[in-house]
């Protein structure tokens, strides 16, 4: 029997998860076993899921589950370094070069567990088969324009909450803009044929900013670009690999320019990959805005899990799009799993 067992996020401002009570009892009616952690944080109460069928555990109980239990979360695990013999489907974040990958990979090699990388669960055309993209892509413009609206405001951004719902985070934004004069501000986004780049230029639309939509046909060329310095607003919503040019280079908080605010959504800082070379390290919920220029401001927008702004839509768009491939989960020969194996095992033996 294939036994799930979904764990409590760990990680601050963290409430979504990847399974709905639903999907939780679609998996349980295919003879699957279902764990669930107990969490007061996650978006959808616990009740739902022992409703549903659940075996409810304790928080944070999974290094104590049965070795054959599949691990599922979404954000990363401690970095204490412990061994794990599981196997883990999440984000891990691991596979282009970043430093905290590697002591993943160490983790896994140690305990001798596997990393089933919900970011490299794809189809047989290489789409993946689940992504939070639409509302990071939303949620990382919508705090992108709380960073204008406070430097308009002669500030930089100070903290950011959930919302409720995408109407009330649209209602709330528009209040703050109507007390501004951002009037001549553009936005530029690169990948906006993409789920992310849909989601931040629906947020743009819906606010009345007015949208660059560029993709792959716009940056083939391999810079430079000089037309994001031309914008109020640059989202950068690609997933970066080692052909992705640089979109904002060193010199570009020097340079002369209209750009003021960089939502990088897709906020891989450590990775060699990354097209933004003007940062290092993500930014927080506490603290949104990385200022990298003062006169006139620059500010970045890298927070690596802005979907939890809307944690129950998010949650559900996500784990709708995911439940088909779980369905999957006791089958040895499923092509999406397979690939998954097959690359964290290259990866692993690279350690």
């Amino acid at each position: 029997m294939t036994h799930l067992w979904l764990r409590a996020e760990q990680r601050d401002n963290e409430t979504r998860t990847g399974l709905t009570p639903e999907g939780a009892a679609a998996l349980i009616a295919l003879g699957m076993k279902v764990s669930v952690e107990d969490s007061d944080s996650r978006v959808i109460p616990t009740a739902a899921y022992a409703q549903a069928g659940c075996e409810i555990v304790p928080a944070h109980s999974w290094p104590d589950a049965p070795r054959d239990a599949v691990i599922f979360g979404l954000k990363e695990l401690p970095e204490d370094g412990t061994p794990l013999p599981h196997t883990h489907i999440m984000f891990g974040h691991a596979y282009k070069g970043q430093s905290s990958g590697r002591k993943l990979l160490e983790q896994f090699k140690a305990g001798g567990g596997t990393l089933l990388d919900l970011e490299y669960l794809t189809d047989d055309a290489g789409r993946r088969v689940a992504a939070f993209g639409y509302w990071a892509g939303f949620a990382g413009a919508a705090i992108s324009v709380k960073c204008r609206i406070a430097q308009l405001r002669g500030k930089t951004c100070g903290p950011v909450q959930p919302y409720p719902d995408a109407e009330a985070l649209k209602a709330a934004l528009a209040e703050e803009l109507a007390q501004v004069d951002a009037s001549g501000d553009r936005a530029l986004v690169i990948g906006a044929l993409g789920r992310v780049g849909r989601g931040a230029s629906d947020l743009c639309a819906a606010l009345r900013i007015p949208v660059t939509c560029w993709d792959m046909a716009e940056t083939t060329h391999g810079g430079p670009f000089p037309e994001i310095l031309d914008h109020a607003y640059f989202f950068n919503c690609i997933l970066a690999g080692p052909d992705t040019p640089a979109f904002v280079h060193p010199d570009a908080p020097k340079a002369e320019r209209a750009l003021r605010v960089i939502g990088d959504i897709a906020c891989d800082p450590d990775s060699a990959f990354n097209p933004v070379q003007v940062y290092d390290r993500a930014t927080t919920w506490a603290v949104p805005a990385l200022r990298v220029h003062d006169t006139p401001p620059l500010d970045v927008m890298a927070i690596d899990n802005l979907p939890s702004m809307l944690p129950r839509e998010s949650s559900e768009d996500f784990a709708s799009q995911l439940l088909p491939t779980l369905r999957a989960l006791p089958e040895t020969d499923n092509a999406v799993w397979q690939r998954a194996r097959k690359l964290f095992d290259q990866h692993v033996a690279e350690v």
